[in-house]
C-alpha cells in the first residue's frame, strides 16, 4: 500500500489551509477606482511599493467613475480614486467622502483611424474637431458608462453645441464598457474615440488607430483620492485608508507615480498639494 499519496494530500491540504488563514489575516483596504488606473498598469506598479512600505494590501475594484462613486456612497469600499473632480467635490460637500486630495493628472486625446474621414488630424480645438466628426457622420465609440471619461466626452459635445439626444445616430456607438474595451471597439470599427492618454499608451491592439487631436486645455484630466466617510459607514478602515491616501500624496508616493513609464513616456504627472 502506497502511504505517500495520503500523506502528500494531507500536507497539501494543510498548506492550503495555512495560506487561506494568512490571506484572511492580511491587512487590506478596498479601493474603488477607474478602469484607466487599472488598464494603464499603474496599480500593478504602485501597489507593491505601497504594501512593502506600509504592510497594507490594496484590493482594487476597477469600474467607471460613476460606479466607483456609487460603491463608495454605499460604503462597499474604503477609498475611492477617480477622475471627475466636479462630482467628487459635490459628494464631499454632501458628506459621503472626506479627505479628498488631487493626486495626479494626465490628459485626454481623440484617437481615430489613420484615414481620418472627418479630417481632424492636428486640430488644437477639440470642440471644432467633434463638430467635424458629427458633420461627417464618422463612426464614434463612446464608453457610455458614466465614467470620468464618458462625463468628459459629454461635456465636450455640449461645449461643441451638439445635442447628442437629438443628433446621435447610427454613427455613434455607446459601448457601456471600460476604456480598453471601448478602444478595442473603436479599432474594430475604424472609429474615433476619446481616451485618457494612460490607457492609450498601454493599449496593445491599436490596429489603424492613431492620436489625431491633443493639447487642448479642455482635455486636462485630473485624478483625486478620498476616504469614504466613516461617520456614515463605521466599517470603513479609516486608519489604513488614510495611510494609503497620505502615501499617494507624499513625496515618496508622488515620485513613484512619476516613475511609472511605458517606452520611456510618463503616463501620469503628480500634482498633490499637502
Amino acid at each position: 500500500m502506497d502511504l505517500t499519496r495520503p500523506l502528500a494530500a494531507a500536507v497539501l491540504g494543510a498548506a492550503m489551509f495555512a495560506a487561506a488563514a494568512a490571506h484572511a489575516d492580511e491587512r487590506f483596504i478596498v479601493v474603488s477606482s477607474t478602469t484607466s488606473t487599472e488598464n494603464s498598469g499603474l496599480f500593478r506598479y504602485l501597489l507593491p511599493i505601497f504594501k512593502a512600505k506600509s504592510g497594507v494590501a490594496v484590493r482594487v475594484v476597477a469600474q467607471g467613475t460613476g460606479q466607483a462613486l456609487d460603491m463608495g456612497k454605499r460604503g462597499d469600499c474604503d477609498v475611492v480614486f477617480v477622475h471627475n473632480r466636479n462630482a467628487e467635490l459635490k459628494m464631499v460637500k454632501q458628506g459621503w467622502f472626506v479627505d479628498r486630495h488631487d493626486v495626479m493628472y494626465n490628459d485626454f486625446v481623440i484617437v481615430g483611424p489613420k484615414s481620418d474621414p472627418a479630417k481632424i488630424k492636428g486640430m488644437k480645438d477639440v470642440t471644432a474637431a467633434m463638430k467635424k466628426i458629427l458633420a461627417a457622420k464618422a463612426q464614434f465609440a463612446s464608453r457610455g458608462d458614466r465614467s470620468g471619461t464618458h462625463s468628459a466626452e459629454l461635456r465636450l459635445w455640449k461645449a461643441a453645441g451638439v445635442d447628442l439626444a437629438k443628433q446621435k445616430g447610427a454613427w455613434y456607438r455607446s459601448t457601456g464598457s471600460g476604456m480598453g474595451a471601448t478602444l478595442n471597439t473603436a479599432a474594430g470599427m475604424n472609429a474615433y474615440a476619446l481616451s485618457d492618454r494612460g490607457t492609450w499608451l498601454s493599449f496593445k491592439n491599436p490596429q489603424n488607430l492613431v492620436i489625431l487631436v491633443q493639447g487642448d486645455p479642455r482635455l486636462f484630466n485630473q485624478y483625486g483620492v478620498m476616504l469614504v466617510n466613516p461617520a456614515k459607514h463605521p466599517s470603513v478602515k479609516k486608519t489604513d485608508g488614510l495611510t494609503f491616501i497620505n502615501w499617494l500624496i507624499s513625496p515618496e508616493g508622488q515620485k513613484a507615480i512619476a516613475g511609472y513609464k511605458i517606452d520611456g513616456e510618463e503616463l501620469f504627472f503628480p500634482n498633490a498639494k499637502r
